[in-house]
């Protein structure tokens, strides 16, 4: 198991320079340039539609001394050098909007992100789980019926419609108030607040957004869940059991659900880069402080180097996940194993 963690290891460092290096160079070839975007939001601000020859002059001077101090009138590839040299020192450079340390904002906004994702993941399994046996246990009744039409109708739905609705309807528009339309605290947090407080109000402030990160996840894991449990009630090995007088509960919940579990773990794989790129959705309705909307916003403003630390977050985030997939198989199947088997 060590040997094969090790190489696991060594293999997300190919897999990952080649997705940075991809990102790197669609990023930089995609419309719009950085240094205009900013010359013409001052340009803007200062009133100069009417520019004469000499004062173009002195703005097409100052954009390229302001891209050659940011290094973008080198190639491309010139560009990705310098990017991986600071990457290995941890340097993400500054950023293109405000010239902060673009570490200081992924040290803001990671923990968000991360706690955010973690909840989304564990509200998935605790809920898609037990759906997904109760469906497969209750083939075909008024229940199994039901979840799977929500199933389905939740899955079509997309987050960015369910999420505006949800404000308006649940957040104090024309509606009711039951949740805050976004933050992570209320207006008059503090943190003189008893604990259980300040707990009571970052998971009133974290219900909606979880929800709507996770309900896709809940309807397409329980689906899986059913299918490989009911894949699983009709092996040989079910029969073998019953015939031996096991109770049906340690039948369904000893046997069949560890067997069912081992296609629902590799999911996790899949899940964890959804989650991911759908908090940048999520975070923007809601306005929450994560990468996601970090991200967001590095688009609208052509940053470069914020854009990068996102992307490459994401990119660590989801390889990792990956590799916890393949970890937790062993978990819930002993037999499986990574070692190279000798004859």
């Amino acid at each position: 198991m060590l040997t094969y963690l090790l190489q696991r290891l060594l293999l997300l460092v190919p897999t990952f320079f080649g997705i940075t290096a991809i990102a790197f160079a669609i990023m930089h070839l995609a419309p719009g340039d950085p240094a205009e975007l900013r010359a013409a939001g001052g340009l803007a601000a200062a009133g100069a539609e009417g520019l004469s020859t000499e004062g173009r002059s002195a703005v097409e001077a100052a954009l390229a001394a302001w891209r050659a101090q940011y290094g973008l009138d080198r190639p491309l590839h010139v560009q990705y050098g310098y990017w991986l040299r600071n990457l290995f020192a941890l340097d993400f450079g500054v950023s293109f909007k405000d010239n902060q340390p673009v570490w200081d904002k992924i040290a803001e906004r990671l923990p968000v992100t991360i706690q955010l994702n973690a909840l989304s993941i564990l509200v998935v399994y605790l809920v898609a789980i037990p759906l997904g046996v109760y469906s497969a246990t209750h083939p075909y009744s008024f229940g199994d019926q039901l979840t799977t039409f929500l199933a389905f109708m939740l899955f079509a739905l997309p987050s960015f419609w369910l999420g505006t609705l949800a404000i308006v309807f649940l957040c104090g528009g024309d509606f009711w108030y039951l949740f805050p339309p976004g933050g992570l605290t209320s207006v008059d947090y503090g943190p003189h607040w008893p604990l259980w407080r300040r707990l009571l109000d970052r998971a009133w402030h974290l219900v909606l957004p979880v929800t709507m990160l996770s309900y896709a996840g809940i309807a397409g894991l329980s689906r899986f869940m059913r299918s490989s449990m009911l894949e699983q009630l009709r092996q040989d090995f079910v029969q073998t059991a019953r015939a031996k007088g096991l109770p049906e509960r340690v039948v369904l919940y000893k046997h069949v659900l560890r067997n069912s579990l081992i296609p629902i773990v590799t999911l996790m794989a899949s899940i964890l880069p959804g989650l991911v790129s759908g908090s940048v959705i999520v975070e923007t309705i809601f306005s929450i402080p994560g990468l996601g909307l970090l991200g967001y916003e590095a688009v609208l403003a052509r940053d470069y180097p914020v854009l990068m630390a996102v992307f490459t977050m994401s990119a660590l985030l989801t390889l990792l996940g990956i590799l916890l997939s393949d970890v937790l198989l062993t978990v819930v199947d002993p037999r499986i194993t990574f070692s190279a088997r000798r004859a």
